[in-house]
């Protein structure tokens, strides 16, 4: 198999495996960072948040405001940003509002970074083997039309095998990483979505919450 394969590198369609095997660490590696990245995060992780607006609710509001600024999750940062201006007094909603939509926009959009090498991936593999199905294809019927009398069928064999090789080397890579791709986006959609809802509700809280500075 191994034997097989270094001939098809040394082949015509040579150039286009190669091709294929570098985009292909290179969207191996984009994932890598992205499980890395998500992990980082919080990604996913939700319940600290939500204890975290819970222990607001109750009433150890200095508490929650301490905890939430010392954690790296994304959606309680988001979170952090909203209380940390209704503290100053319940009329800062606007601008509570205001300070989260930037910290959710700053953290979705480190999120998507790196998402459009695996995109870009996703489009090119589909592409490069249809390129080494056209050049093995040529190859065979160059071969072809060289020949003279009866037609040697092993003269065919050759470009034929360039042709598949390419075209399923190519599907293999895109096939993957598209469906990668699918997940890291839902994973990231699902956040936007928990975000908003953790926003939302920590705004509620400013329609209750007295009339005087809470935290100095």
């Amino acid at each position: 198999m191994l034997s097989t394969f270094g001939q098809q590198f040394q082949s015509v369609g040579g150039p286009v495996l190669v091709a294929l095997a570098l985009i292909s660490i290179i969207a191996l590696s984009a994932t890598f960072y992205k499980i890395f990245q998500f992990f980082r995060m919080g990604v996913g992780r939700h319940k600290e948040a939500r204890q975290l607006l819970a222990k607001w609710k109750a009433g150890d509001r200095d508490g929650a405001l301490r905890e939430s600024s010392a954690s790296g999750h994304a959606t309680t940062q988001v979170l952090h940003s909203t209380l940390s201006a209704l503290a100053l007094g319940p009329g800062n909603r606007d601008k509570a509002q205001r300070n989260a939509v930037h910290t959710a926009t700053e953290r979705l959009s480190a999120m998507a970074s790196q998402m459009r090498i695996l995109e870009a991936v996703v489009q090119a593999a589909p592409m490069l083997g249809l390129l080494g199905t056209v050049i093995g294809m040529i190859d065979a019927f160059g071969k072809l039309s060289e020949a003279s009398g009866a037609v040697d069928p092993s003269l065919l064999a050759s470009g034929i095998w360039v042709a598949l090789t390419t075209t399923a080397v190519g599907l293999s890579v895109a096939i993957p990483f598209y469906f990668l791709s699918m997940w890291f986006e839902g994973r990231i959609e699902r956040e936007r979505v928990v975000m908003e809802a953790v926003m939302f509700e920590a705004l509620e809280t400013a329609d209750w919450m007295p009339k005087t500075t809470l935290v100095g």
